[in-house]
């Protein structure tokens, strides 16, 4: 297993940022050096200044869910998080538009050379439309570190680069083995300040590559959604709060028709739509927050009370996980070290 936090002198090195045209041809599954993908999305102060006009309060408000009068419930599978820590530091919520249709995922701010790298899934950064086709790099994409009841403490951050896996780039809906490149990094501008993510919150999670799928995590995000109807409009399940999970992960290997690819993990967790992109944290500190980050959430799957998968469209006796891939050193560690480096 490797672990990679921020080397510490601060050294800035620029980079080429360049739109990676894909080829049509099979997918390779494998990840190189030369499997990165980089887009710039908001490059310099203008852009930037216009991404953060486009998320309006009210187009915020848009994406938050009505309230209900359900009373707090809260267990292992869901629960708001209310320590304040490192957690509620590095973990925000990403605003973007795909394919003209406004969304948001969930982000964490990882320790990096330029002080300014985050991590999500890689369909909150590059996307295709809901039949496969149409490959497209989201637009508008702002970071809010923090985000709780539409209040930024932190500042707003626009990214400037994105970066994913170009086997990502070909995803077609279709092939569960796309699922194991659902991860992608941006690089952000600073704040209103001029500040960069890292130091306007002071806080920043390590990531690890190869890290053991089966050790306990918590798993964090800003779900505008919940599987558990007790829970549904509560703050932290309709996108104006940080909500967790925490248990034993399991790796989930898919259904007989849709078998997916291997280092699929995750616990129970009822966090739905929005929660994309949230890490899923290893060695969690509870008083300090600080643990290391070894994959995202990207989709939900489901257990028997046997601890098998449960078959396509059968899922009344399950139990539902919140699962993505694990990162590694072949397809995460490239993904890292070019954004990280980027400014």
């Amino acid at each position: 297993m490797r672990r990679r936090r921020a080397i510490s002198t601060r050294i800035f090195l620029t980079i080429g940022i360049t739109t990676v045209t894909v080829g049509l041809s099979a997918p390779a599954f494998a990840g190189t050096a030369d499997s990165v993908a980089a887009k710039t999305l908001a490059g310099d102060s203008a852009a930037q200044q216009k991404v953060l006009d486009y998320w309006t309060p009210e187009r915020i408000a848009a994406l938050t869910q009505p309230s209900s009068d359900n009373p707090p419930e809260s267990g292992p599978d869901g629960a708001p998080w209310t320590t304040r820590n490192a957690i509620p530091e590095t973990v925000g919520r990403l605003f973007y538009t795909d394919h003209g249709k406004d969304a948001s995922c969930t982000a964490t701010i990882l320790d990096s050379a330029n002080r300014s790298t985050v991590v999500t899934a890689g369909h909150c950064v590059n996307n295709t439309d809901l039949i496969g086709e149409d490959n497209q790099w989201n637009a508008n994409l702002m970071f809010v570190p923090g985000y709780r009841d539409g209040q930024a403490p932190y500042g707003k951050f626009a990214a400037r680069f994105g970066f994913a896996d170009r086997t990502w780039l070909r995803n077609d809906q279709q092939d569960p083995r796309f699922n194991a490149y659902d991860q992608g990094f941006l690089v952000l501008g600073g704040n209103e300040r001029g500040q960069p993510v890292q130091d306007a919150t002071g806080a920043a999670q390590d990531i690890g590559f190869d890290e053991p799928g089966a050790a306990p995590v918590a798993q964090f995000g800003y779900p505008r959604a919940v599987s558990d109807p007790a829970r549904e409009g509560l703050p932290e399940f309709r996108g104006d709060r940080l909500a967790y999970c925490h248990g034993d992960p399991r790796e989930y290997p898919g259904t007989t028709d849709r078998p997916e690819p291997r280092g699929l993990w995750g616990t129970g967790c009822v966090m739905g739509g929005g929660s994309s992109g949230g890490p899923r944290i290893a060695e969690l500190d509870p008083e300090t927050g600080h643990g290391v980050v070894v994959g995202d959430n990207e989709k939900a799957g489901f257990f028997d009370q046997a601890g098998k998968a449960c078959p396509t469209g059968r899922t009344e006796h399950c139990t539902r996980y919140l699962v993505g891939p694990q990162f590694s050193t072949a397809i995460t560690e490239p993904l890292f070290e070019r954004a990280q480096h980027a400014s």
